[in-house]
């Protein structure tokens, strides 16, 4: 019998996102009366905005820090978050959502302290290289080296680590991570992570799902929205369901334990719990966290929907905690 998704029940949004939602789209409505067309730049600078305005207040911690990370041929930039530096933790490589275009280390700043907060683990939040200007698959190389020599170079560089290791990710960040995922099945020379957090990752890049469209107009995350992404990401005749983490072949017995989290509005949805189901079926671990009233990139509206927000970063803790205890 052929696999079919697991649909979500519709759900009207969190009351905490219905002004919110209706003064976007009056604005949205306008601008395409106006005939006004997206650029990069407005992209990125909305995005920021929007994190700066309703994302999680700014948490102090014991010890945050730039540093470049030497990947082949040029210099990562990355920021290093951690409460409690004095003591060994698990890590965390944390790569940003924003379609592959948009967000950045310094827009996604009080979303990783809040993590590294919550979960106690050295978060390491990675700027990868974006589109246009910089095309798949140069994000994902970048994102590849750190989590290659992550480890070493922290204890190089003076950090207590004990040796667990996460890879985490939102929405394009997401699909970063659970390309990686993929990756580290197949590849012993890879360090497989001791766990994957997927935050509504994007997982097709064929827009092939039913919520796409379903979840696709009036939701923040526009279908239009997504595939002008895309066709910024990935270069023309690029085969895109072999580059989608959907449809990569994988080795469950080396697949990392999976936690992800889902929003029923998010026309990503359909993708993700399609996968959950495949990674489930071959024997992979996984764990979903699900909120039915939610909308993509929830958790840079924290102060609309604070309850949410402050359950997910409980339960990622908690997967961190679990399997990032010293053996």
């Amino acid at each position: 019998m052929a696999e079919q998704p697991l649909v979500c029940i519709q759900a009207n949004p969190d009351p905490g996102l219905v002004r919110f939602l209706a003064a976007l789209n009056e604005a949205l409505a306008a601008d395409a009366q106006r005939g006004l067309e997206s650029t990069t730049r407005q992209i990125r600078k909305a995005f920021s905005s929007m994190t700066a305005k309703f994302g999680p207040p700014l948490v102090e911690l014991a010890r945050v820090e730039d540093a470049h990370f030497p990947a082949p041929r040029r210099m990562v930039p990355v920021r290093c978050y951690s409460a409690a530096p004095e003591r060994a933790a698990p890590v965390c490589v944390y790569l940003h959502g924003g379609g592959h275009l948009a967000g950045s280390v310094e827009v996604y700043d009080n979303i990783c302290r809040k993590l590294a907060l919550t979960s106690g683990a050295l978060v390491v939040s990675v700027e990868y290289r974006l589109a246009p200007e910089a095309p798949y698959p140069a994000g994902l190389k970048d994102a590849r080296a750190v989590l290659a020599g992550v480890l070493p170079w922290l204890r190089a560089q003076g950090w207590a680590v004990n040796g667990k290791l996460f890879l985490a990710g939102d929405s394009a960040g997401g699909a970063l991570s659970a390309t990686l995922a993929c990756e580290v099945s197949r590849d012993e020379a890879l360090p497989r992570p001791d766990g994957v957090l997927l935050v509504y990752p994007s997982l097709d890049y064929t827009l092939s799902q039913p919520s796409v469209e379903r979840n696709g107009h009036g939701l923040l995350l526009e279908r239009g929205r997504i595939a002008w992404y895309f066709d910024r990401y990935l270069p023309e005749g690029k085969d895109r369901r072999a580059a989608s983490p959907l449809f990569m072949p994988f080795e469950a017995a080396r697949f990392p334990p999976v936690w992800m989290v889902t929003a029923g509005l998010c026309p990503l949805v359909d993708e993700a719990k399609l996968w959950h189901t495949r990674l489930r079926m071959a024997g992979v671990a996984v764990e979903e966290l699900h909120f039915p009233g939610q909308i993509h990139a929830y958790l840079n509206l924290h102060k609309l929907v604070p309850d949410a927000c402050e359950k997910t970063y409980a339960s990622m803790a908690d997967f961190i905690r679990r399997h990032g205890a010293d053996d």
